[in-house]
């Protein structure tokens, strides 16, 4: 566990990632972070990618992996003692900032208290309020002494009233190729060169899990009768999600669908494929940056369907058709996403030729726009705000 007090000396930096795309975020403000802050105490929770930049987890992130409203609720106990004790630890330490990145449910809340106590705190990713109602901007302005935003239409949106903001691009913009290699991504996942390939990506929590993947491997055997030469690939987060995977799978009779099944090579199964049927959330923004036609698709417990159906503004969920400000791809949600209707979608991304090229461009130039050097535009704004001189000033 770290401590601040065997370390006096030394710049504190905390940061809580509550899931894998936020430690893949994470890793990357700290690769431009660490070059001027050297032997400066990261700690906090965050996962493997942040460990690579010297950073210390005190709590395992998976315990902060959990979505939907009652199913967080049936873990409340848990995090929220896992909260109130880094809270406290934090209040004792006081380090030089506290960077909450995504989870904005556990980290809002803990930056609030954070600031009130003087702590500055900054939040990387804002909260979707551009997407679901706006309500929580005043409760943002509260515990947020300044925003990192990657979409660039955000900074706008929070400095209309009085928060601070940097925008500093999409990591992902920046670690994924503009032009990606489907031949090596193949011949790496052991797939034939010249066969057409589905990824099938039903998220990498448990709870996307239990409530996505029956349905796209339903989808995938489907697929497979109108076209029996189809690969399936279906890259897990980790050990744990494969075995769920497996378990969930085997449950509903769909052993015999011939589905790939890797741990990680998320960004090679999306490079290798041809079409990509996805949980939305991050990893659709992914597989647009990866110029795949996608079918984005997304369940969850029913009680708790009823009420986010009814707090949406806008008519889209996927990132890629929120940015497009069109459905660009297909959205099957819920009871609609039913095999047939996943299957249905998905065979349509294959077999048009003209929407795959149209859908190329229009994805290409989103990378573009998205493209900024986001280690170091994000670590300067860090620098800034605890008043610390940049090695290369």
């Amino acid at each position: 566990m770290a401590s601040f007090a065997d370390a006096a000396d030394k710049t504190a930096i905390a940061l809580v990632a509550g899931e894998t795309s936020g430690d893949l975020l994470a890793s990357r403000l700290l690769s431009g972070l660490r070059p001027h802050l050297p032997d400066a105490l990261m700690h906090g929770i965050g996962g493997p990618h942040m460990m690579q930049h010297g950073f210390v987890s005190d709590f395992s992130m998976e315990k902060l992996s959990v979505r939907g409203l009652f199913e967080v609720l049936a873990h409340y106990r848990e995090i929220k003692g896992i909260q109130n004790a880094l809270r406290d630890r934090l209040l004792e330490e006081r380090p030089a900032v506290f960077i909450g990145v995504d989870a904005p449910d556990f980290n809002l809340g803990l930056e609030a208290q954070l600031k009130e106590a003087g702590i500055p705190t900054m939040h990387f990713i804002g909260p979707s309020i551009w997407a679901w109602r706006g309500g929580r901007i005043k409760k943002i302005a509260r515990a947020v002494s300044h925003m990192l935003v990657i979409f660039p239409f955000e900074e706008e949106i929070y400095r209309k009233v009085g928060i601070p903001a940097t925008y500093v691009g999409h990591p992902l913009a920046q670690v994924i190729p503009m032009e990606p290699d489907v031949q090596a991504a193949r011949a790496l996942l052991g797939l034939q060169p010249d066969a057409r390939v589905v990824a099938i990506m039903p998220g990498s929590r448990m709870s996307e899990l239990k409530y996505n993947a029956v349905a796209f491997v339903a989808a995938a055997k489907l697929l497979r009768q109108r076209d029996p030469s189809l690969q399936f690939v279906a890259p897990m987060a980790g050990d744990v999600q494969r075995r769920y995977f497996d378990e969930l799978i085997a449950q509903a009779g769909l052993q015999d669908v011939p589905i790939q099944v890797t741990n990680g090579e998320s960004y090679r199964a999306m490079a290798a494929a041809d079409a990509v049927l996805v949980a939305s959330g991050t990893a659709s923004l992914e597989v647009a940056l990866f110029k795949k036609p996608m079918v984005i698709a997304y369940k969850m417990m029913r009680a708790s369907w009823h009420v986010l159906r009814h707090m949406g503004y806008q008519p889209w969920i996927g990132l890629p058709n929120i940015l497009a400000r069109e459905f660009l791809v297909p959205e099957l949600l819920q009871d609609a996403a039913t095999p047939q209707a996943l299957a249905d979608a998905m065979w349509m991304q294959l077999q048009d030729g003209a929407h795959r090229e149209q859908l190329q461009r229009r994805f290409t130039e989103m990378h573009h726009t998205l493209l900024r050097d986001t280690a170091a535009e994000s670590a300067q704004a860090v620098l800034n705000l605890i008043g610390h001189p940049s090695r290369t000033a």
